[in-house]
């Protein structure tokens, strides 16, 4: 259940008081501490004890090593089956956060309270929870859903511009796997900026959970959510490997930049569609460098990506503005030849 909380976080407070918990531990890393753990304190209302666990930020800490440490302080500070855990923070935050308390004690209660635009849009909503494993995104965890997610928008006036376009990316992909209006209505503003983001923020969020809702194990539609992660995974992955992070929604426009062209060569969209489309992505979004990156290096990602079956790589592709496939295999050759196609936009 999603709630947009009031300024005096009155929901999240009778959530407090009308269930049993032992304890809270609050997750935050040093950007959430600074800039919104203040705002939740101050209008938290509750006689629990509570304690602050603080990761550093990046998504370089969202390993074993950190879920590790976590497990260990819970630990110490004898944390029982009724504690909550609250995940205040961007997606590291909450993917890692619920799936250390999706395990520990095999399992305690976790809430959200996403703090950029991509949690609020996306990570934290449809209780996947997880940690990288070597340099594969997300290669470990579990589907366990949050409590309750509490969505502050005015969390988003701390985020610089880059955090801000990096959630955008997951609103745009929202419109173009399954809503063309919502799309549109994006796509109007010359730069994505807070005052033109708020209102669509429910729509966006709407689309994940009607998704999610309808499939909630991926087993079939919700796979249609991956759309530009296939490829926009393993570029992150490589960038993060190579000690050259980009943020995730950059790697996201990028692999939706390429995997439109994919489609377009698979037949699936037109060529006006496609050229349409990756001209607004581009609009927004820099050039993600990919040219030290060989074929087979993504390759060797794309062959791991979790989706896959029977050794075939399963691609999630638009059908048009507005509609998705889901378990589309295509030609390596085609899938190299949209590589191809983003290398040359440097040279555009």
């Amino acid at each position: 259940m999603i709630t947009i909380l009031d300024p005096a976080f009155s929901q999240l407070n009778e959530f407090l008081h009308e269930k049993s918990f032992s304890k809270i531990f609050i997750l935050v890393d040093e950007n959430t501490h600074e800039y919104c753990l203040p705002v939740l304190l101050g209008n938290m209302e509750t006689d629990l004890g509570f304690e602050i666990l603080e990761v550093e930020a990046g998504e370089e800490m969202k390993n074993i090593r950190t879920a590790n440490q976590l497990w260990e302080i819970l630990t110490e500070m004898k944390a029982d089956r009724k504690a909550l855990v609250i995940n205040l923070g961007g997606g590291v935050i909450t993917d890692m956060g619920g799936f250390v308390a999706a395990t520990y004690k095999r399992g305690i209660q976790f809430i959200n309270i996403p703090t950029t635009l991509l949690s609020m849009c996306d990570a934290s909503i449809g209780g996947k929870t997880g940690i990288d494993l070597m340099h594969y995104k997300n290669m470990v965890g579990t589907f366990t859903f949050p409590e309750r997610i509490f969505v502050y928008p005015k969390f988003l006036e701390t985020l610089p511009f880059k955090e801000l376009r990096s959630g955008f990316a997951e609103m745009l992909k929202h419109g173009l796997i399954a809503d063309k209006i919502h799309w549109e209505n994006l796509i109007r503003m010359n730069k994505p900026d807070l005052e033109g983001i708020i209102p669509h923020i429910e729509t966006s969020m709407g689309i994940k959970q009607e998704v999610v809702n309808k499939d909630f194990q991926e087993k079939n539609i919700r796979k249609t959510l991956n759309f530009g992660h296939t490829i926009g995974h393993a570029v992150e992955s490589l960038c993060l490997h190579q000690g050259n992070p980009v943020l995730h929604g950059e790697a996201v426009a990028m692999g939706m930049i390429a995997e439109t062209h994919l489609a377009y060569l698979e037949d699936l969209i037109s060529g006006e569609d496609s050229t349409a489309i990756i001209e607004s992505l581009k609009k927004y979004y820099p050039y993600v460098d990919i040219s030290d990156f060989k074929d087979e290096d993504i390759f060797d990602l794309l062959w791991n990506d979790k989706k896959n079956t029977d050794r075939r790589i399963n691609f999630s592709l638009i059908s048009g503005i507005g509609s998705c496939v889901f378990d589309h295999q295509c030609s390596e050759e085609n899938i190299a030849g949209s590589l191809d196609f983003y290398r040359r936009l440097n040279n555009v």
